[in-house]
């Protein structure tokens, strides 16, 4: 229930990116209205939480709410209780994970022929040149799957953004809240 395409750039408006990629950028306007992006690791890893909260988790908590049940006044029952609120929290992030799915574009950065430019799913490793001129490594990822600790940035970051459309050499200015900070593309990788 998701709508997978092999290649796609995302930031800013059209002539935003074409601007920034130095000519037309492979996206599709009328299709992403309500779609958001998301890569096929982010995806998959999707698919296996909903299937394990459906086929492992929803069941352990309806067999945990028939025991409570078992054990008679449901009004002062407390494990009742919380079997039906761990209930609630799972039916809920299980309607979750559907929602995303059906509202992605799964994006597979392998099949792109990006022509050496940072995209959407992109690995860039980038030298911060500050004092300490630090390297750091970035993939740009939909905003549900972004984890700084991993090393993992949303596209609509305003690090992602300004790296969108470079290419291994260029550097990006970012205006971040704690101030501007300028980055040299040391490698851009499709993993």
């Amino acid at each position: 229930n998701f709508t997978e395409i092999p290649a796609l750039a995302w930031a800013g408006s059209g002539t935003e990116r074409e601007a920034a990629a130095g000519g037309p950028v492979f996206f599709d306007e009328d299709t992403t209205m309500s779609k958001v992006p998301l890569t096929a690791r982010g995806a998959e890893k999707l698919r296996e939480e909903l299937e394990r909260l459906k086929r492992i988790e929803r069941p352990r908590v309806i067999e945990a709410i028939s025991e409570a049940r078992a054990h008679g006044d449901l009004k002062e029952n407390a494990e009742y209780h919380a079997a039906r609120e761990q209930q609630s929290f799972i039916e809920g992030r299980i309607k979750d994970i559907e929602g995303k799915l059906s509202h992605a574009h799964v994006i597979d950065v392998t099949q792109i022929s990006a022509d050496g430019r940072v995209i959407f799913g992109a690995t860039v490793a980038v030298l911060e040149l500050d004092e300490g001129e630090t390297e750091h490594s970035f993939q740009i990822v939909g905003d549900d799957e972004a984890d700084l600790a991993l090393g993992m940035i949303s596209i609509s970051s305003p690090i992602a953004r300004a790296l969108i459309g470079k290419r291994e050499g260029d550097l990006a200015t970012v205006e971040t809240p704690g101030g501007v900070r300028e980055f040299e593309i040391l490698e851009v990788r499709y993993i």
